[in-house]
């Protein structure tokens, strides 16, 4: 029997710069799966009162809605879009 493969998703790369606050990255974290991304990796940074954050999401819907949304934070104070990175097969 062979390995089905498995729709491809999309991968994009996020840098995110926010004020560190209390249940500030909960927050983000939050948004990016009520709209409806996967979170990868995440690598996150104390920068003085900053977080810098790097994540690799994967989701199917129109990144440019998650930063919209990402950018509304109060505690965000820019978010980058880095390439999109093609796609991943996985295979059963």
């Amino acid at each position: 029997m062979k390995p089905q493969s498995q729709p491809s998703t999309p991968n994009y790369k996020i840098s995110c710069r926010m004020s560190q606050e209390a249940a500030a990255l909960e927050r983000l974290c939050q948004v990016i799966r009520i709209r409806g991304f996967r979170i990868a990796t995440m690598a996150v940074e104390s920068a003085g009162e900053h977080l810098d954050i790097t994540l690799t999401l994967e989701g199917t819907r129109p990144i440019a809605m998650l930063q919209s949304q990402l950018e509304k934070l109060h505690t965000v104070a820019e978010v980058a879009l880095g390439q999109v990175s093609g796609v991943r097969v996985q295979t059963a």
